[in-house]
């Protein structure tokens, strides 16, 4: 601003100098105020609206009835959501105001759901800014933290807050006090969206986790269409670094990529790179607490099996993968192969959440269309046929005409609409008596059979069995009653019976029932469930189209690996045959003879009368299988204890680990696998198997068969000493 030179001393304004430098220093002082958007220290939430029961008619004087002490706020009151419990919900909404300074400061604490327990900023009816709480798993904290928004791109525009409780589990509330405005800026790390343009030029893209963070929204976007997208604990800086999840991008390469976060630091964020190798990967396979001869993989979590299918020369197993969480959620088809059921190489996932399906990929099988039913062949290879549950949208199918190595998501998907998941589909080959479904299904000599757990009201849980010809149009047949997720059915030879069978179903918990199916109705031959395995065992599925003829089983071993890359891992394979006892028609499931190729040593003793001293095997490792006979006698409880670890036979109970098991003539066999994290605890030829935490790792160097009462007999004891899979 010039001076007016016809009044020396004087603006244009005509105001004396000194006095407009008063003015400009009492503005500049008041610029750099603090502006209070809300301290919520009134009983009204006026002049914010809310809208629903979440939020109540005012804000809360801090704790409300049945929750954990809240704490962190200022003053005597705040906004609290948990009214009434997490079941509530609603959204709370400021009136309109023009953001005037750099930063947006705020306490927040309560649930950390994205989208369903925040706080969104929104200028023009879009959200610019988000945040959440820090909680979405039990345990947690009431306490409110200081956090911001850096909105210097945004000064001079209107504004809207709208606080949000559209979550109603745990963690499904949002608490929220003294926001204001500031261009001071503020010593927290600032969360707020940024984006960061790139050419794919490396295999890897390296996230830093840290566990437990508040959840960040990732979008990967290549010539830009979404191709991955996922809730990631982003570490904020790199010390707080648990550990790296990576994403396999090289089948980009070279082009034109965009990634985007919704809310990260400054800091966070700029760990997030390329990278030629996965830090940490030297590492993996040697952990402490890696399976060494189960597969688990490289890391982040996993749940059920999928997809396990056999197909030119590989056995496949996919599964429930979350790539960037040690705990369950964006649910991903991971991916590993394998020549001998024993050794397994991982691949890069397959199937995606949110870019290739509507919502999460969950649970299913996999077949191979040898016949072109659905016509997708190309090729020399049949195409292997995925089946899963699309949460956004029904079941669905994804199909690949290369093994396996990538999947193209069918266009007519969802191909059953219904309330349920986990789609299991075989193929039904007629028998001479059989009615064929229509003439198609009379010319292929058979048709598709998918078992889905469907949880109609009507009905109450159950398995659904739909039928199909070319994979694609599915009409229900029938439905078998009180049986929950992850469903299966086989058919299995009786041992010892020439051409005798029986079919098999079961579901997530291991239950199965035997009996007739005809393609369209399973009809059970007895009364209640049975049950093989026991404990840490869950959503178990057997492999399609094996050569052998063997139905091979593996399930999700629910053990917790704390302070790993990786979380969980699963059974070792087991082969399931079925029997007739004096019981009636019994599975027994057994390890596959595979595991033979692991053995590089042989330990044996014979004939040890068991007394107050156990019976010693030396040995030297920390992988084994173990093969026990007992006589027991008048004994109490016989066992084996290795390393600080016990396998006990309850006599008295007649109860194995706490499965039940009858002795055969007065003798109890058992079959331990031991791993690094893990027992599989066999009884008796397989009649029940118990998969548990190991409670001690390590190496040890013998191994005793005990009992306690007296009278028992070590009939023999035999120590299969094993090697490690991932050994080159």
């Amino acid at each position: 601003m010039r001076m007016n030179p016809h009044f020396p001393g004087r603006f244009p304004n005509g105001l004396p100098m000194g006095l407009v430098a008063l003015l400009a220093w009492i503005q500049a002082a008041r610029a750099d105020e603090d502006l209070l958007i809300a301290d919520f220290e009134s009983e009204s939430y006026a002049p914010w609206i809310a809208t629903g029961e979440a939020f109540g008619p005012g804000p809360a004087s801090g704790t409300l009835p049945n929750q954990m002490p809240v704490s962190g706020y200022a003053g005597t009151r705040l906004v609290n959501s948990y009214r009434n419990g997490d079941g509530t919900t609603g959204t709370l909404t400021s009136p309109e105001f023009t953001i005037e300074r750099d930063f947006i400061t705020f306490l927040i604490g309560g649930g950390g759901h994205a989208n369903a327990t925040c706080m969104h900023l929104i200028v023009r009816g879009q959200v610019v800014r988000t945040a959440t709480g820090p909680n979405t798993r039990a345990g947690g904290s009431e306490a409110l933290e200081p956090s911001a928004w850096d909105v210097r791109e945004l000064r001079g525009q209107k504004a809207v807050l709208r606080i949000v409780d559209e979550a109603t589990g745990g963690w499904g509330h949002i608490n929220v006090d003294q926001i204001a405005q500031t261009d001071h800026k503020p010593n927290v790390a600032v969360r707020q969206p940024r984006e960061r343009p790139f050419t794919v030029g490396a295999p890897y893209l390296v996230l830093p986790i840290q566990n437990g963070a508040r959840g960040v929204e990732l979008a990967l976007r290549i010539d830009d269409r979404p191709v991955r997208q996922y809730t990631v604990e982003l570490a904020p800086d790199a010390e707080h670094v648990d550990w790296h999840a990576f994403l396999a991008i090289d089948a980009f390469r070279g082009k034109s990529a965009v990634l985007a976060v919704d809310a990260a630091t400054e800091a966070g964020f700029a760990l997030i790179r390329e990278s030629d190798a996965v830090p940490g990967a030297s590492s993996f396979y040697t952990e402490p607490l890696r399976p060494q001869f189960h597969f688990s993989q490289r890391v982040g979590w996993n749940n059920d099996p999928n997809g396990m299918v056999y197909v030119d020369g590989e056995w496949h197993l996919f599964f429930q993968h979350n790539p960037v969480g040690w705990r369950w959620g964006n649910m991903t088809w991971g991916h590993a192969v394998s020549e001998d059921l024993v050794h397994w190489r991982e691949l890069p996932d397959a199937l995606f959440p949110r870019t290739m399906a509507k919502g999460d990929c969950f649970s299913g099988g996999a077949v191979v269309d040898r016949l072109n039913t659905a016509g997708w062949k190309q090729g020399e290879h049949d195409t292997l046929v995925a089946f899963l549950t699309d949460t956004g949208a029904g079941e669905s199918i994804a199909y690949s005409t290369d093994r396996g190595r990538s999947f193209t998501w069918f266009e007519g998907n969802p191909v059953v609409r219904h309330a349920g998941r986990d789609p299991k589909v075989i193929w039904y080959a007629y028998r001479a008596n059989d009615s064929p479904l229509d003439e198609s299904a009379r010319r292929l000599g058979g048709h598709w059979v998918m078992a889905v757990y469907d949880e109609d009201p009507r009905f109450g849980r159950a398995i659904a069995f739909h039928t199909s010809t070319d994979l694609k149009t599915w009409r229900e047949q029938s439905r078998l009653v009180d049986y929950f997720e992850c469903p299966e059915i086989f058919e299995l030879p009786i041992e010892g019976e020439q051409g005798a069978t029986r079919w098999v179903v079961f579901a997530a918990d291991a239950r199965y029932a035997v009996g007739q199916f005809d393609g369209k109705t399973f009809l059970p031959e007895h009364e209640g469930k049975h049950r093989v395995h026991h404990g840490a065992y869950y959503a178990s599925q057997t492999f399609s189209d094996a050569p052998d003829g063997r139905r091979i089983q593996v399930g999700w071993a629910q053990i917790e690996m704390p302070g790993m890359p990786f979380n969980q891992t699963f059974g070792f394979p087991h082969a399931l045959t079925l029997h007739r006892t004096s019981h009636g028609l019994r599975m027994r499931a057994r390890p596959i003879a595979e595991i033979e190729r692991l053995v590089r040593g042989v330990h044996t003793l014979e004939g040890a009368a068991l007394d107050e001293r156990p019976a010693s095997l030396r040995v030297t490792g920390e992988l084994f299988d173990v093969r026990a006979s007992f006589e027991l006698g008048k004994a109490r409880t016989v066992g084996l204890e290795f390393g600080g670890n016990r396998v006990v036979y309850d006599a008295s109970k007649r109860q194995l680990d706490g499965a039940d098991l009858e002795p055969i003539d007065g003798r109890v066999t058992l079959r331990v696998l031991i791993d690094r994290p893990m027992l599989e605890i066999g009884g008796n030829g397989g009649t029940v198997v118990v998969t548990r935490k190991r409670e001690r790792s390590g190496a040890f160097p013998k191994i005793n068969a005990f009992a306690e009462g007296g009278g028992a007999t070590l009939l023999s004891l035999e120590v299969r000493r094993l090697a490690s899979i991932w050994e080159p």
